[in-house]
Formats: structure tokens, C-alpha cells, sequence
């Protein structure tokens, strides 16, 4: 987990912190943290009590979004730290239109995973 920087920070329009993931997702916090510790989501600290937050559009409902999880195990094999996860998901592509995050969100997955993978090129 990592502390972010005011301009990642305003990349991502809504977090979430642990205990409401686990509440959306009908699960234990313990079980979120898992979920963080085996890279299926991405947490980072921030605000006043330095809080562990996700970014609020890689859940869907009751459950992650589609496509993250090997999203992030592309960006990861790439050396990417999870600050650059964060901000390479959230900056606008105009080759998608939009961001990775909106993409993945929308089931475009295989275009996003696409242009991670040609990161490492």
C-alpha cells in the first residue's frame, strides 16, 4: 500500500475505503485486504487518517470489475508501482475513448489489456 500524491488523487473521481468495499462486496474487511495482498485490487493511503482507499470504479456492483485483475497483473509485470496503476488507469486515452478504468468498466477489457501489454514493448 502506498500513500498517493494530489494529482493521482484527482485523477480518480471516487473512492472507496475497506469497509465499504466489504459491504458492497457482502464479504469481511479481512477479506478485502486479501483481495489487496493477492493484487486483485489496488489500495492506497489517503485523507487525514491516511485510510486504505480503492478507487471506487473497480467495484461493479457486488463484485470487482471484470478484467481488472489481469489488468493489474500486466501493469505489475510491467514494474509498474501502484501509484502508476492508478494514474496509467485513469488518464484519458483517446485510442479507447476515455480512460482504461471507464473501458474496464464497460467490458472493453481485452482493449485495455492490449495496451498494457504493448507497455512492456
Amino acid at each position: 500500500m502506498t500513500e498517493i500524491d494530489a494529482k493521482i488523487d484527482a485523477l480518480v473521481p471516487a473512492w472507496l475505503t475497506v469497509p465499504d468495499i466489504a459491504e458492497q462486496l457482502g464479504v469481511d474487511v479481512t477479506r478485502v485486504r486479501q483481495l489487496v495482498k493477492e493484487g486483485q485490487l489496488v489500495a492506497v493511503r489517503r485523507g487525514e487518517n491516511r485510510a486504505l482507499h480503492v478507487p471506487a470504479a473497480f467495484i461493479d456492483g457486488d463484485k470487482v470489475v471484470k478484467g481488472l485483475f489481469g489488468t493489474l497483473t500486466l501493469l505489475r509485470d510491467d514494474g509498474f508501482t501502484v501509484e502508476e496503476m492508478i494514474e496509467w488507469l485513469f488518464t484519458p486515452d483517446p485510442t479507447l475513448p476515455g480512460t482504461p478504468a471507464q473501458a474496464l468498466s464497460e467490458n472493453r477489457g481485452t482493449e485495455v489489456k492490449r495496451r498494457a501489454q504493448a507497455l512492456a514493448v
